[in-house]
């Protein structure tokens, strides 16, 4: 049964790096919705419509898609630890360039180092927590995205207090980034290679764990890349006001994640998802049909409770699927080369997400949000491939 014990690792060592996972996953959170909520912003100082912040939406999540496909093949070699880093770093630099930009073209080429570097990051940051998984013996992904989470709460809550504050200020974001590329990440043991290669892994089975994925992050991109926009289109929200589209979202998502390695323990990942499913049904229902934006900010709240663990139970369950019947250098290999590529699914959904719900909703974003409303049913069925993950028991290995 997937589930995090409660008792700390005993290893200070492995202490240290859960610390420094969790805190990339956290500086990824905060500079990502820094910039999304900030989106009203951008839109107004360089005159995009929605058809155009669409496209550039799409350039960086292609971009991302790319980094993560550099990641898959430069871990092995590097290891995942030292591309994290180096991920860090492009989005330290990015970050301040897209801020600071004087002129259309700056902005737009510095979004996509950005693309570039969150492809990175999501995918090292996902080796890294799964190769920890693997050594502890217990899921530790919940935790790592609820970090994440946190992070994104720290930024909306740093959006609606700094409004006021000159738009040069929020360059310090990158701050972070850069500090986290010192932290002591899980280093690989050089002395473990593997001793067969990945072509009998499951990608059928990875495969519709990995659509469940594109569905969340459908849901989620959309909730956080046009949220903001939404209130601020639809309803004319108070400027000061429009993350409350994003923040309500991720406090709720995060106070699930909180509990929700033992709500898994508890109803089994395939009713916990099922059930998410039907509160996120009613949640975009509720943001579809709003009358007034603070209705559609208790939608957006309703969809973060939805949607919350499908993308740790995703990761922990690809992972565990790659891993099983292994020996511990081969499922380092084959599970490293699945989180890498199970991450495009982060990315198709991120397309659909940031892209189709601006295309389709370039009249009215209303009609844009109807693409998450649909998509989100497909829950109902993609659930059933998570039932092997009930009966999984990570055992610690020897790889990193």
């Amino acid at each position: 049964m997937l589930g995090m014990s409660a008792s700390p690792p005993a290893d200070p060592g492995l202490r240290r790096a859960r610390a420094a996972i969790a805190a990339a996953f956290f500086t990824q959170g905060l500079v990502f919705i820094s910039l999304t909520t900030r989106l009203p912003r951008f839109q107004d100082r360089w005159d995009l419509g929605e058809l155009a912040l669409s496209g550039v939406l799409l350039m960086m999540v292609l971009l991302a898609g790319a980094g993560s496909l550099v990641a898959e093949r430069l871990a092995p070699r590097l290891d995942s630890a030292v591309v994290l880093r180096a991920g860090l770093l492009v989005i330290a630099c990015s970050v301040a360039a897209v801020v600071l930009a004087p002129t259309t073209l700056v902005f737009v080429l510095a979004l996509a180092a950005y693309g570039v570097g969150l492809g990175l990051v999501d995918a090292t940051g996902n080796m890294q927590a799964v190769a920890l998984e693997h050594r502890m013996g217990r899921v530790v992904l919940p935790s790592c995205h609820g970090a994440w989470t946190l992070g994104g709460v720290v930024a909306a809550v740093l959006t609606l207090a700094t409004s006021g504050a000159p738009w040069s200020a929020v360059a310090a974001v990158a701050v972070l980034p850069l500090a986290a590329t010192a932290a002591p990440y899980l280093a690989r043991d050089h002395g473990t290679a593997a001793t067969s290669t990945e072509t009998d892994v499951p990608w059928r089975a990875i495969v519709m764990i990995g659509l469940a994925l594109v569905v969340f992050y459908t849901v989620d991109t959309a909730a956080a890349t046009w949220g903001p926009v939404y209130l601020d289109d639809v309803f004319d929200a108070p400027e000061d006001l429009v993350a409350l589209a994003t923040l309500p979202y991720l406090v709720a998502s995060g106070l699930v994640r909180l509990v929700g390695d033992r709500l898994t323990e508890q109803v089994g990942a395939v009713r916990l998802l099922r059930a998410g499913a039907a509160v996120a049904f009613v949640a975009l229902a509720l943001v579809v049909a709003a009358p007034s934006w603070p209705v559609a900010v208790v939608g957006f709240t309703l969809l973060g409770c939805g949607v919350a663990v499908v993308a740790p139970l995703s990761f922990s369950a690809a992972a565990a699927l790659a891993g099983r019947d292994a020996d511990p250098a081969t499922r380092h290999a084959r599970v490293d080369a699945v989180v890498a590529r199970f991450n495009q699914f982060n990315y198709a959904g991120a397309l659909l997400g940031a892209v189709m719900t601006g295309a389709v909703g370039a009249g009215s974003l209303r009609v844009g949000f109807a693409v998450p409303l649909v998509l989100v049913v497909a829950l109902f069925w993609l659930a059933r491939a998570f039932a092997p993950a009930d009966d999984v028991v990570s055992e610690p290995s020897a790889g990193t």
